[in-house]
């Protein structure tokens, strides 16, 4: 029963620049993903399917679109005590300012977090993509009576210097951590991983941003410790090492940190595979999003390969591959979309809201006839014409435009962009 006896904080991030233009109008924990879910559904289904109830997303920026689909979507039984409360940054007597990092983030919201009875708190990342049972962690970090525990994962060499590393003894303290390394600190820093994982050449133990904190110990480094420290990976944890027992959680699964438009861009793709490392496909592990009342797909003369079709969609498309279509998703004759993420759309037009828009020439929401898609990433609600061609590739140099972004060689159109007939790029 030790679930009941923990809360969640879901760290809802801060401006998200590095996923522009996603996060022009929204906050990354709001940022569709897998054609018909929101990033916040990840660790808020994790912790539901972990028997994990009572959650709390903190968030500053772009809110409203967040807290519009966590009023929408979460509402426990009147029979339970679960909760998904939104906790804004709020200017106060006592703190005047916006949160300044992750722990300043929690800080801050500890007088509402406090009026719950609990042991322990669990702290997630809101935009990580995995799938993983927090009870098997929080049971580890109970018996083994430590005062902090860490989930880890092991990496390659090559994303090593990205992450906060860390080595632990045999029974799986941690003795020292590095906040991204440089490459050549890196031999100093190899952990035993486990044979499977030394094989994968992923000999380096890093911190994945879950954390579980004992509730006493939470509240006396945030409010008398390190009073003035404003993130958990580069001050609390650091310094904790060495005076406390804080323990590595050693996970083995698919994890992915959705921090750019490239890794954002390659998840959705994945998703597409055969057998996909992410699998949305899993009784036990249901991923829960807003429940809505949409009809299903309907497709007319399209050959799909490798693609995931959100409900609501009418594709009249002549081919789609390795893509992700998301809700209502509207897509005209002829046209072939290729390793393309497209959003959908968050309303249908009607037959005379169509003919007005055309005769104001305004193409109508959605995907025209004869358009060629490659390589892109069409925010909710573009309006693209007929004979469109958009090609990304890693020859197309970074830029940003009224309409549309390039990121990666990745082609990302801005939420409600107009794309005139006969476009190309």
């Amino acid at each position: 029963m030790l679930h009941k006896r923990v809360v969640a904080v879901i760290l809802g991030g801060g401006a998200g620049s590095r996923l522009y233009p996603l996060t022009a109008t929204r906050s990354k924990p709001a940022v569709p993903i897998a054609g018909k879910y929101r990033l916040v559904d990840i660790p808020i289904s994790n912790c539901i399917n972990s028997n994990i109830n009572r959650m709390f997303v903190l968030t500053q920026y772009n809110s409203a679109s967040l807290n519009k689909h966590i009023k929408n979507t979460y509402q426990f039984s009147g029979f339970s005590s679960g909760f998904v409360d939104i906790l804004a940054a709020e200017q106060t007597p006592d703190s005047p300012g916006w949160f300044q990092g992750t722990a300043d983030a929690v800080r801050q919201s500890l007088k509402h977090i406090d009026k719950n009875d609990f042991d322990y708190v669990l702290i997630l990342s809101g935009d990580q993509l995995y799938q993983m049972d927090f009870a098997e962690m929080i049971e580890n970090h109970a018996e083994s009576k430590a005062d902090i525990s860490i989930a880890t994962i092991p990496v390659g060499e090559r994303e090593a210097p990205e992450f906060g590393i860390l080595k632990s003894n045999d029974e799986h303290i941690i003795t020292s951590f590095i906040e991204k390394p440089a490459k050549e600190l890196l031999p100093e820093w190899t952990s035993e991983t486990g044979e499977e994982m030394q094989q994968q050449g992923r000999r380096y133990l890093a911190s994945m941003g879950i954390y579980i904190f004992s509730r006493k110990l939470l509240f006396q480094l945030l409010e008398e410790e390190k009073k003035t420290a404003t993130d958990f990976g580069k001050e609390i944890i650091p310094d904790a090492i060495n005076k406390y027992k804080v323990k590595s959680y050693q996970y083995d699964g698919y994890w992915t940190d959705i921090g750019n438009i490239y890794s954002f861009f390659e998840a959705n793709l994945a998703l597409t595979l055969d057998i996909p490392p992410f699998n949305l496909f899993d009784n036990k592990k249901m991923v829960y999003s807003r429940a809505r009342m949409l009809p299903p797909a309907k497709i007319s003369g399209t050959m799909l390969e490798q693609a995931i079709i959100a409900e609501g969609s009418i594709i009249k498309a002549q081919r789609i591959a390795n893509s992700v279509i998301g809700i209502r998703a509207r897509i005209g004759t002829g046209s072939i979309i290729e390793s393309s993420y497209l959003m959908g759309n968050d309303f249908y037009e009607t037959i005379e809201e169509i003919a007005y828009n055309l005769g104001r020439g305004i193409p109508p929401v959605g995907i025209g006839d004869n358009c060629h898609l490659t390589n892109v990433i069409a925010d909710k609600d573009c309006r693209i014409g007929n004979n469109v061609v958009i090609k990304g590739g890693h020859g197309i140099p970074d830029s940003d435009h009224a309409l549309y972004a390039v990121k990666d060689g990745i082609v990302v159109l801005k939420k409600g962009a107009i794309i005139p007939d006969g476009f190309t790029l």
